[in-house]
């Protein structure tokens, strides 16, 4: 079974993560502090950037196709390279909306 390093940048943290495992599974499992919420890609709770590396993560419905190219969501994400992640760095999409549906101004 293949494994990879996941380094959270900023935290000194990392972890082996199995191409089988989600990262936020094997986060919980070692202790590792990592916010999150519904456990099926779409609250966007256990966001993180990438900054280096490829994930993949087919049932991330809450990003969009774009989004999907920059940030993991760790509960769906399985390594496919050695990663670099920023806990706590959030997709353009969780910006607060408006009732109206229209973005807020800032």
């Amino acid at each position: 079974m293949t494994t990879h390093t996941v380094e959270f940048v900023g935290t000194g943290e990392k972890i082996e993560v199995a191409e089988t495992e989600t990262i936020l599974d094997v986060a919980v499992r070692e202790g590792i502090s990592q916010e999150y919420s519904c456990r099926v890609g779409m609250c966007l709770a256990c966001s993180a950037e990438i900054i280096e590396g490829e994930v993949t993560q087919p049932g991330s419905r809450g990003l969009t196709e774009a989004e999907a190219e920059n940030y993991a969501l760790t509960c769906m994400a399985r390594p496919e390279t050695d990663l670099k992640l920023d806990r706590g760095s959030y997709p353009p999409s969780i910006e607060a909306e408006e009732p109206t549906g229209e973005p807020a101004d800032d």
